[in-house]
């Protein structure tokens, strides 16, 4: 189980990044239902951490207008297990998206602080 909190009114959660050589780092996401792929960081994020970049990807985005975005790749632990991940490279914070809840129960208690928890079925 994957658990989190409610933060500013923003569920979030903590996924572990591993690298090779290099120790795990942790950053918080914001759990986004609306966002439909894996995970989205910002730009800089991307570059600091050295993600390698896969593919361009048309999008579109939730103002019907359509972009391309760098698409990169990482190793996160899910579930405590290694998984390679779609990496978008656009925003201004994190974002988890609906891609990485298929097949698990997500419980958002929406209060300040409220438990969130992503459980697998």
């Amino acid at each position: 189980m994957i658990s989190g909190i409610v933060n500013d009114g923003h569920p979030t959660v903590a996924v572990q990044f591993r690298f090779p050589n290099r120790p795990d780092l942790s950053i918080e996401f914001v759990v986004d239902t609306g966002f439909t792929d894996q995970l989205c960081l910002p730009s800089e994020a991307v570059a600091l951490l050295g993600l390698p970049f896969k593919y361009a990807m048309p999008v579109n985005l939730a103002d019907n207008s359509e972009v391309t975005l760098p698409v990169h790749e990482a190793i996160i632990l899910w579930n405590g297990e290694e998984r390679e991940v779609r990496v978008l490279a656009t925003g201004r914070r994190p974002l988890l998206g609906t891609a990485l809840l298929d097949d698990h129960e997500l419980v958002v208690q929406f209060t300040e602080g409220g438990l969130v928890t992503i459980e697998e079925l």
